[in-house]
Order: C-alpha cells, then sequence, then structure tokens
C-alpha cells in the first residue's frame, strides 16, 4: 500500500509533470519518437508488402526476412547500433541523445507485423473478385486501386494499430542507453529505489497505450466503412424473420 500511496502522490505532484525532464516533456518525446518509427516503417514496408501481394511473388522471403526482427531483441539491437560508429550516440534534434538509434530500431521493431498483414491482406482478397475484375477489362494498377485495396484495408490498418501500440510500449527502453521518453521515469526511479516514481511511469505508459489502441481502432472503424456496410447487411439477412398471427396484417 506504500507503494501505491507514493505512486499517487508523484502523479498528483504537479512538479512531476513540468520542466524540461518532466512527465509531460517525456510523454511527448516518446510519442513522437513512436509516431515517426511507425510513419518509417510504414513507408517502407507497406509499398513493398502490397506489391507483392499483388504480383504474388517474393511474399515468403519478405514476411521470414521481416520476420527475422521478431527473433532479434530491440534492446540488444539498440545497444549495437548505440555502440556502433554510425549512429552511435549522436543526438537528433528533439529525439534527444541516441535518438537516431532508438528510432532505427524501432523502425525495425515494426516492420513484421506491417509487412505480414498488408502482403496476407492482399493475398486473401478472393478469387471471384480478382477474376471478374479482370473480367471487366481492369488493367493490373486499376485491379489493386478498385479492387484489392479496398477489401485489404481493414487488415492493412489493423497491422499499423498492432505496431503502433507495440512500439509505443518499446520505446521506453530507450533509458536504457539514455535515449528519450518515459522510460527514463521508470528507470531513474528503480535506480534509486523510489518504486513510486518507477511505477508512476509504468502507469502513464500502459494508459496512453491504452488510449492509443482506442484511438487506433476508431481510425481503423472510421476508415472502413464498407466493412460496417456488409456487416449489417449480413446481419440483416441472417436476422429471424417474424411471422405474423394468421388474420394479422405482417409488419
Amino acid at each position: 500500500m506504500r507503494i501505491l500511496a507514493d505512486t499517487w502522490a508523484y502523479l498528483s505532484d504537479p512538479a512531476s509533470w513540468t520542466g524540461s525532464g518532466g512527465m509531460l516533456a517525456l510523454l511527448l518525446e516518446q510519442l513522437l519518437l513512436s509516431v515517426t518509427a511507425l510513419a518509417l516503417a510504414a513507408l517502407i514496408g507497406l509499398p513493398v508488402a502490397l506489391a507483392l501481394g499483388h504480383l504474388g511473388r517474393g511474399g515468403f522471403l519478405a514476411i521470414n526476412v521481416s520476420n527475422i526482427g521478431r527473433a532479434v531483441p530491440t534492446f540488444a539491437l539498440l545497444a549495437l547500433l548505440v555502440t556502433a560508429d554510425w549512429p552511435g550516440t549522436a543526438s537528433l534534434g528533439p529525439y534527444g541523445r541516441a535518438g537516431l538509434a532508438t528510432l532505427i530500431a524501432l523502425t525495425l521493431f515494426a516492420l513484421p507485423p506491417i509487412i505480414t498483414n498488408a502482403y496476407v491482406a492482399v493475398r486473401e482478397v478472393p478469387g471471384d473478385v480478382v477474376e471478374a475484375a479482370r473480367g471487366m477489362g481492369m488493367t493490373g494498377w486499376q485491379l489493386f486501386a478498385r479492387a484489392e485495396l479496398p477489401l485489404a484495408l481493414p487488415l492493412v490498418l489493423s497491422g499499423l494499430r498492432l505496431a503502433l501500440v507495440q512500439v509505443w510500449a518499446t520505446a521506453t527502453i530507450a533509458a536504457l542507453v539514455a535515449g528519450p521518453g518515459l522510460g527514463r521515469v521508470i528507470t531513474d526511479g528503480f535506480a534509486a529505489n523510489d518504486y513510486g516514481k518507477g511505477i508512476a511511469g509504468a502507469v502513464v505508459v500502459a494508459i496512453v497505450a491504452l488510449g492509443l489502441e482506442v484511438f487506433a481502432a476508431l481510425v481503423q472503424r472510421l476508415a472502413t466503412p464498407h466493412r460496417r456496410a456488409v456487416r449489417r447487411g449480413t446481419a440483416s439477412a441472417h436476422a429471424p424473420r417474424v411471422e405474423s398471427p394468421a388474420g394479422e396484417p405482417g409488419r
């Protein structure tokens, strides 16, 4: 109970949130780092995965190469990048010291779910839809833009949503190499035996992760209105019909 009281005392103290080393500034640093890493991973992974899915070639190799990242601990990769001559520990504007190394490590960490989901999403487009589009005389680009991509969009967005939450939670390890983010609150707290401070940082990370998950789910829902329409249509088609009693008009 003492730890919980210390955690609440740290969270409720305005001094914990203000200043250059306050939790608000560190939260914004980690958010900027996570969103940048996700954007870079999407710029690299989505075109490759969607093209391979459309062509139906090289997907096995691409997915397995990207999945190698799952087998390499992100902290080990980050440690290697920080100790290397390049990128090393040089500062990178708002990303701070070791910011570039952290950005590279998180970008590589975000690639597997993005590439896997995008490739599988395009490959799982029903074959009769593809054949119908080709039968209508669509070119390869028209087939991709008008048929494959709209149908694959929910799963593609699901991969981005998964990558966003994973990157946010993993970005706390940047503090272990003097990088930016809320991980500093956690590591500083436990290093100084101030467990209330360390747990306070972890609580903020968890709450923001839940907020990002909800935000990404809303974006995914708004970006795929046709899927909801299909679900409503399916539900209506399968809804039990109410039989009117004999002699009464049907409703």
